[in-house]
């Protein structure tokens, strides 16, 4: 028996068209407007979301790209007369492509191997003409990025800007140099790490609206999606979010910074091992304590930055990192890879976008920490994929046609180096699929991650399992602990521990050979209350 986790969407998406009358495209909207927004039924799902599915053949396509874009921007993006719908059509429209460096300077470079790692130029120019279409005139766009302006002219920026008549820049000055009308400050209330963030203007500013588009690529951090896209608006060495834990980030203004931080972080990322996040015991500076800085900098960020819409332009998507991966060449040893991927995801909550870009890039969302901390902080409703509202955008349907998740298959594998498991005796290729199995029942600490827990049942590994597998569980004081395993109709076929343990970390191992492949449940009583995990066995 075998689980094929490396499929993307093919040709599964609902489809609503030739059963609805009026496209959604052929809204009635007022012909004169004062303000502009998305569509109505985006503003009335927020937690929703959307996914449209493109039709272009290859990635150097640049009519067809823009098209995507364009046909994209005519669904979503509509005039109202209706201030609570939208902003007014005088304001500033800021577009965060990601724009991050492209490594021009590697041996092998070239502009097509290059493509997957910015967001698509083309595409991005659609999405332009549309908005507009709607009145808002070419010196009201502005494209901000903190990174290599060198590699603007590459990506196509500069020629598109050109073409749009936009205001696209990259401006790499260190943020405390930047005169007071470059950059906008922003303050962070209850930031974990800044207290301040000062952002490329017009970012942030107040006549404006933010449209966030970035790319299905995998990352070191995953799949670098919205969330993190979003760092990139930030100021020269306030962005450098990926700074080892511990490091106070040089060129930032330490007032700036939340005292205390670096602990607060520790004491954050020990509770979330005991918790159970996936990977976080990791060790070294690349582990899973890094991440927990990381992701906790991210997080102040997008609580401060709000966006109009946050979009995944995945017409193609990338593996590997940058230029880097598992193909055959010569850059570092190995390239990345693009695939057609035709699809565009897209959402009012960008970590819920983000969310759904994860699985479907083949990678189980629960493993991902960041997801962990975001429902934490009360940014995401969910860590659970199936729990989100999902919905096929057919711009030629009346209305979005609500969609389960069960339906989209996952046709190729987007690979990454996120928090590689090459410790305690577990060995994974550099590059690999972060698709072991999570447990998203109802009875799981990681979907309770921040409230009071009196023990922890946590992660198993490896799952799915074919011989052994290692079972960790923590007791807050001595007292009596029960592990057995229940088949799904209830049973105990095992009982692991049945004893009294002294407080602390207990690891058992259970040797799953014996039982037919099937889903069994590992239940964890201590104290008067249980704990369950999920086992999957396959041979």
């Amino acid at each position: 028996m075998t689980i094929n986790r490396r499929k993307f969407i093919q040709s599964s998406l609902l489809t609503g068209a030739g059963l609805l009358a009026m496209p959604i495209k052929s809204f009635s909207y007022p012909s004169a407007t004062s303000h502009i927004g998305v569509h109505p039924f985006i503003l009335q799902n927020p937690d929703a979301v959307f996914i449209m599915k493109t039709n272009v053949d290859v990635k150097t396509n640049a009519a067809a790209l823009k098209s995507a874009g364009l046909n994209f921007g005519k669904s979503v993006f509509v005039g109202t007369n209706n201030a609570s719908e939208g902003y007014p059509i005088t304001h500033k429209v800021v577009i965060k492509p990601n724009l991050t460096c492209r490594n021009s300077g590697t041996a092998g470079y070239t502009i097509e191997k290059s493509m997957g790692i910015v967001t698509d130029a083309h595409f991005v120019e659609g999405i332009i003409e549309r908005i507009k279409e709607l009145g808002v005139a070419a010196n009201q766009f502005y494209i901000r990025e903190v990174n290599c302006a060198s590699d603007l002219a590459d990506g196509g920026y500069v020629d598109m800007a050109a073409r749009t008549g936009i205001d696209c820049q990259a401006i790499g000055t260190h943020a405390l140099d930047l005169q007071p009308s470059q950059v906008v400050w922003k303050d962070v209330t209850n930031g974990v790490w800044f207290k301040k963030i000062p952002y490329l203007w017009p970012v942030n500013a107040p006549d404006t609206w933010l449209l966030n588009i970035s790319k299905f690529k995998a990352h070191g951090m995953g799949m670098t999606l919205c969330a993190k896209n979003l760092q990139g608006t930030i100021a020269m060495d306030y962005q450098a979010h990926c700074t080892s834990y511990g490091d106070i980030m040089p060129g930032v203004d330490k007032a700036h910074l939340v005292s205390g931080a670096n602990t607060t972080i520790q004491n954050n990322y020990d509770r979330h091992v005991a918790d159970g996040i996936p990977r976080w015991d990791r060790p070294d500076d690349g582990g899973g304590l890094w991440m927990e800085t990381w992701a906790s900098r991210c997080l102040d960020n997008n609580s401060v930055t709000m966006a109009g819409l946050h979009i995944i332009e995945g017409v193609y998507g990338r593996d590997g990192n940058f230029l880097t991966g598992p193909h055959s060449g010569t850059i570092d040893g190995g390239e990345a890879n693009d695939f057609m991927t035709n699809f565009i995801i897209f959402g009012k909550n960008q970590f819920h976008v983000d969310n759904i870009g994860h699985y479907l890039a083949g990678h189980e969302p629960g493993n991902f920490g960041l997801f962990h901390l975001a429902k934490e902080r009360g940014m995401a409703k969910t860590v659970n994929p199936n729990n989100i509202p999902l919905f096929n955008w057919d711009p030629a349907a009346s209305l979005p046609v609500s969609a389960e998740l069960s339906s989209f298959t996952r046709e190729f594998p987007l690979v990454t180096y996120y928090l590689q498991r090459d410790y305690d005796g577990q060995t994974e290729e550099k590059w690999h699929m972060v698709n072991e199995y999570f447990d998203y029942g109802p009875v799981d600490v990681r979907e309770t991650i921040g409230e009071s827990h009196d023990f922890s049942l946590q992660q198993i590994y490896p799952n799915p399992i074919q011989t052994n597998t290692k079972i960790n569980f923590t007791i807050p004081r001595n007292g009596h602990v029960s592990v057995e395993i229940v088949n799904k109709m209830g049973q105990v076929i095992d009982v692991l521990v049945n004893q009294e343990l002294n407080s602390g970390t207990h690891t058992v191992n259970w040797n799953g050979s014996n039982y037919p492949s099937d889903l069994y449940i590992c239940r964890m009583q201590f104290g008067g209350s249980a704990e369950t995990r999920k086992m999957v066995v396959l041979h």
